[in-house]
């Protein structure tokens, strides 16, 4: 994510929070830094980030 602008802001116990300034708003997303995401989770970090699954790979 930090090649789309996301910068990691804090993190907390397993999750990394992760921001985006954008236009006209910040974007947050929480990353659960375990060795496998699994793929409802996945979808929410895409959805929420604004990205795309291939951005992510």
């Amino acid at each position: 994510m930090s090649k789309h602008g996301f910068i990691k802001v804090r993190q907390k116990g397993i999750h990394v929070i992760m921001q985006k300034l954008a236009e006209d708003s910040t974007i947050t997303v929480p990353v659960p830094m375990h060795k496998e995401i699994k793929i409802g989770t996945l979808h929410s970090i895409i959805k929420q980030s604004e990205l795309t699954k291939w951005d992510l790979e």
